[in-house]
């Protein structure tokens, strides 16, 4: 269980969540695949690519170098791409291909971080377009990730402005701690892969979710806990039938009327009887 709510006059603290596979059960940019082929902006042949790397991603991670085949691959891809096509299929597509597969273990700890006063923030590899969307959609108060090149026409031109992997999540999580006044001994940081040790290491409570081997024989060896997260679920499952439940001055307020009210129908059959 996490700490109650934090003392504020204490310095800051964050938490960093992966996204893939650690908050969503899936790869998010591959996840789109489908909606990006329906869209015409990838043929036939590369759905199926993208939807072999999916399984694979899936089936055991992915390492270093197949991380870089796969960046040099969808870099190529998206040469050309309308920014905002891909923005607006990302945003009619989110909640059917993304909704269902947050992973409720993870929807919990963002909540409980966010309850004890901590920030929360998605450090992902995906490009932005598909994870901004998506941290609004968790709750969450600051992205980082992937930035491609966007031409003068508005289109992706295939090289990468920032690359959201490795040591550099881990410089991102320390320039955010240094403008936003996190104590990063007192902050959290989740993952699911070994490629993120940087990140992980950045942080005093580092947390293995699903880890690969590697990340996982690091986790033992370091003594860091490990997180299993098996249920993914629509966040609007999570809410409750009644989700505005009754204020309790509301109710006080309701049960005075109620008496009032049986209190005025009690003096008018006496009233009308005694005048019988």
């Amino acid at each position: 269980m996490l700490r109650d709510v934090e003392n504020h006059s204490l310095p800051r603290a964050a938490a960093f969540f992966d996204l893939d596979k650690t908050v969503i059960a899936k790869s998010s940019t591959l996840t789109f695949s489908k909606s990006f082929y329906q869209g015409g902006l990838i043929n036939r042949r590369a759905a199926l690519r993208t939807a072999y790397a999916q399984f694979v991603f899936l089936a055991g991670g992915l390492d270093h170098d197949q991380m870089e085949r796969m960046r040099e691959y969808l870099s190529a891809l998206c040469r050309g791409w309308n920014v905002q096509q891909v923005r607006e299929i990302v945003a009619e597509t989110l909640h059917e291909l993304i909704d269902p597969i947050i992973y409720d273990e993870a929807a919990s700890l963002i909540e409980q971080h966010h309850a004890a006063g901590r920030d929360v923030v998605i450090v992902s590899t995906s490009g932005a377009e598909v994870v901004e969307p998506v941290g609004e959609l968790l709750g969450a108060d600051r992205v980082v990730a992937t930035r491609m090149v966007v031409g003068e026409d508005g289109c992706f031109t295939g090289e990468v402005e920032y690359y959201a992997y490795g040591p550099t999540k881990a410089e991102a999580i320390r320039e955010l701690a240094a403008s936003e006044g996190y104590e990063l001994d007192r902050c959290y940081a989740y993952s699911d892969s070994a490629t993120d040790l940087p990140m992980l290491q950045a942080v005093g409570h580092p947390h293995a979710v699903n880890p690969d081997r590697a990340l996982r024989r690091e986790a033992f060896a370091r003594g860091w806990p490990i997180l299993e997260f098996r249920h993914p679920v629509r966040l609007k499952k999570r809410l409750p039938a009644f989700s505005v439940p009754a204020r309790p001055a509301l109710v006080a307020v309701a049960a005075i009327g109620a008496a009032a009210a049986t209190a005025g129908l009690v003096w008018y059959t006496n009233r009308r009887r005694g005048t019988a």
